[in-house]
Order: C-alpha cells, then structure tokens, then sequence
C-alpha cells in the first residue's frame, strides 16, 4: 500500500510525492507509471496539500447506495453527472455556501482514480485501469437539486468538488469504507460492497461512452443521509487508508 499527495511548497511551487510517515518523499509527474523519487525529502508541516490529483473529467454516479434511495428503486440507468474543474477543491480549503442555495450538505464518497487510459474497456479492464482511491465531498446544495432541471449548480459551484487528502494504492476495491463526521459526529457510514453498481462496474459504464485519462475521478455515490451544513461547521470524510479529508464551512 502506498500514497500520493501533491503539495505547494512555501515559495509557491508544486509537486508531488509520497507519504512515508510525517514526511513526503518527492517524485517526479506524472507518478501514474512509476514512483521516480527526487532525492528531495519535506515535512508535511512544510508544505500545504492540494487535491491529489489533477482531473481532466469530473464524473459522479448519484443514487448508487440504497441507503440513501430511501426505499425508491435504483435509477436505471444509472444517474451520472459531471462537476466541473472550477469546482475543485482540496484538503483544508474551505466549503463556501453559496448565496441563495438554502440548505447545502455534504455527502462522503469514496472516489475512484484512473491510472490508465480507458475506452470501452471490459470490468476486468476498468479494474486493471484503476489508479487508486481517495475520499471525496460532493458537496449538494438541495433547493437548487430539487428544483433546477439540471444539477450544474447544486453539484458544481465553487469548492463543491472536494477530494484528497492522498490517492491510496494497492487496497481491495471490496474492502473500502466512507465516513463522514460533521463537527466530530458520525452522520455517514458505508462501505463498497453496498454499492449498488460496484467499482469495476461504474468504470466500465463510463468507459463505454467517453475515455478515460490518468488522472480522471470518478465519485461513487453516497451512503444514508447527511445533515445541512453550515457556517462553522467542520467536516470529515474518511475513506480507508486515504486518510481524513477536513474542510470547515464558511
């Protein structure tokens, strides 16, 4: 098992490496072949996390834990979405509600990292293909979900499409957890074998229509019902072994 993280250094520059302990050691990008270290070695408490990874595709799967369909049946097919790059945010960044959404919640996932380029690939491909996994925040404001005809804003503003804090590799698609905790409460729990449509399945799905690059997310779906957030509030999504993604709310 090993993790990657990117970082900012203090004097503004960035890179990449992995997690050994309380300190990074620097490799070389794109890491998605081979871990080429540097020489360079950093503490974390030198350095700021970014999200893990730099994402050309955006994708979400939503309603894909019956948890969280509240006894309605699976859409079929499944209901997929895409949050765009201006979304994005990382670990420590800020959740910023926006003005007028009414209630917004978060919603723990575990996320998906592509590490091969993928196009029409079989399960036993799109397992191949798979990077690793990070936990992830798709963060839902629920007027705008409920009312608008597509979820371009109650998915996609800014801050909404939080992920990190590292990709975890070399862990059992089957053996993933999420949890996510609202100022130290348990408020989300579930694991991957409740999926509806498991890991292998949704990268085959998406793989069938649109390519996939290194790099590209995929978030799964999430699990039960999370509370509305709100200013002040912190939250935790922690997905196994990719460690706890912490956001406060402003």
């Amino acid at each position: 098992m090993a993790n990657y993280v990117r970082f900012e250094r203090k004097d503004g520059s960035r890179g990449a490496g992995q997690l050994e302990g309380e300190s990074i050691r620097v490799i070389e990008e794109p890491f998605w072949e081979a871990a080429k270290a540097t020489g360079e070695r950093l503490s974390l408490e030198a350095v700021r996390l970014l999200p893990p990874c730099e994402p050309r595709s955006v994708v979400c799967v939503g309603l894909n834990y019956a948890s969280h369909l509240h006894g309605r049946p699976a859409p079929d097919p499944p209901t997929l979405f895409f949050k765009p790059l201006s979304s994005i945010a990382g670990p420590g960044d800020d959740i910023v509600l926006p003005a007028g959404a009414g209630r917004v919640d978060p919603e723990g996932e575990i996320v998906i990292v592509i590490g091969k380029a993928l196009k029409s690939a079989t399960r036993e491909q799109a397992l191949a293909g798979i990077f690793g996994y990070t936990a992830g925040n798709d963060v839902s404001a629920r007027v705008w979900q409920q009312s608008d005809g597509q979820w371009w804003r109650a998915k996609g503003s800014d801050t909404f499409g939080i992920f990190g804090p590292s990709i975890v590799t070399g862990v059992e698609h089957e053996k993933l957890e999420v949890i996510t905790r609202v100022n130290g409460k348990e408020v989300q729990r579930g694991g991957s074998t409740e999926l509806i449509r498991d890991i292998p399945e949704i990268v085959r799905y998406v793989s069938a229509v649109m390519s996939l690059l290194p790099g590209d997310i995929i978030y799964t779906g999430t699990p039960g019902e999370p509370p509305e957030i709100h200013t002040g509030d912190k939250v935790e999504i922690e997905v196994t072994g990719a460690g706890v993604l912490r956001n406060g709310v402003v």
